[in-house]
């Protein structure tokens, strides 16, 4: 049987080399957790996989990550309400991406990675609101690590 772990963050998917590729954002309340995954939603660069909460299993060395059912294809607008999207579901992860205040965004961090059900992610911090998060995010998960210089 599978591992699996419910935990509290929003999650999208990106495209990297043909196969989609979820980033969890992870984030105390007010951090921007679904805002900035409708920004990137509303860019046409990634696609929901969940809202406030997601399921996550390990498969052999990937973890998936999957909507629970009863909020499957619901965001949080702030200002609006729930709002249905499509969404995607058992995408591996790629990126855990913590939002912070942008104090404590780090220039140039150290390479980081957290164990979650066994399987290492890497792990960046990042602040929400600002203008390039969604670009910033893109660079996370299309470049190799050995290519962005600490």
């Amino acid at each position: 049987m599978s591992d699996s772990q419910l935990m509290h963050c929003t999650t999208i998917a990106f495209e990297k080399g043909g196969w989609l590729t979820a980033v969890l954002l992870r984030g105390e309340p007010g951090a921007g957790k679904s805002d900035l995954a409708l920004r990137a939603i509303d860019a046409g660069r990634a696609e929901l996989v969940s809202d406030d909460q997601t399921l996550l299993v390990k498969q052999g060395n990937n973890l998936l990550a999957s909507p629970p059912a009863t909020i499957a294809g619901k965001l949080e607008v702030r200002g609006l309400g729930i709002v249905p999207f499509s969404y995607c579901s058992e995408v591996p992860v790629g990126l855990l991406v913590d939002l912070v205040p942008r104090e404590k965004v780090d220039r140039l961090p150290d390479f980081n990675t957290e164990e979650i059900l066994g399987v290492e992610i890497p792990r960046i911090q990042l602040h929400s609101f600002d203008h390039s998060t969604v670009a910033k995010l893109l660079l996370a998960i299309s470049r190799p690590d050995s290519d962005i210089v600490r």
